[in-house]
């Protein structure tokens, strides 16, 4: 039987998430976040979101920010959803 990843999420304060068992990050912004996880597509939104630690290898990810939202997104979701927030490249060669 394969042994299945863990999936945790922690929130404190609603300024600092932690999750366990990210596969990739779709799109991110300073108001939406949209991973994959192993257990499907999640959003985080809120304001003044940054990542502050990702970890691909591990499947860890460490967010700052005032949390407002975390939702699972069904697959029609998603694609709505990666219009929202800029590609992870773009961010990066902006």
């Amino acid at each position: 039987m394969p042994e299945k990843k863990l999936h945790q999420i922690s929130l404190v304060n609603r300024e600092e998430f932690r999750m366990k068992g990210v596969a990739k990050v779709e799109t991110f912004d300073d108001e939406v976040i949209i991973l994959e996880t192993n257990m499907g597509p999640l959003s985080i939104k809120g304001e003044n979101l940054h990542i502050n630690q990702l970890n691909l290898e591990t499947g860890d990810l460490s967010v700052i920010g005032q949390v407002k939202a975390i939702q699972y997104l069904e697959a029609q979701g998603m694609k709505a959803a990666k219009g929202k927030g800029k590609n992870i490249l773009d961010r990066l060669l902006k």
